[in-house]
């Protein structure tokens, strides 16, 4: 919810000798819009966009550990693209994957899977800066 408009009118009366007391009338109305403001929408595309990031390496770690056929269309798919997101993290650790009977344990893709967690987590801080809380 986004607060839109925010309208406060205080009005005070002062005392009358003949009355002899003090009236204080504050009146206050909100407009508020009705969905997410600007801030949890960047948010949410944020998450949106490192999720299926996520999403992709994942199913590369599984395809490869499932020794899932490379010729396959769905297959070659998943794993060119997840390359893109696995490549920058690439020679970190000595061993980048095990292999054993034609299954593959990508470790490479375990270390990209954390690293965009960690970028994610720090981009939505950076969003989380500049929120407003509501009133």
């Amino acid at each position: 919810m986004t607060i839109d408009k925010v309208d406060q009118t205080v009005v005070t009366e002062t005392p009358t000798p003949d009355a002899g007391q003090q009236t204080v009338r504050t009146a206050r109305s909100t407009t508020t819009l009705p969905g997410p403001g600007a801030s949890e929408m960047t948010r949410r595309v944020i998450m949106l966009v490192f999720g299926l990031i996520q999403i992709v390496i994942a199913a590369r770690f599984v395809l490869l550990l499932l020794d899932a056929r490379e010729a396959n269309g769905i297959v070659s798919a998943i794993l060119n693209i997840s390359q893109v997101f696995v490549a920058p993290f690439e020679g970190i650790l000595k061993t980048d994957n095990l292999h054993s009977a034609g299954s593959i344990f990508d470790i490479t893709a375990i270390v990209a899977f954390v690293g965009w967690t960690i970028l994610e987590l720090i981009v939505l801080w950076a969003v989380n800066i500049f929120r407003r809380k509501p009133a």
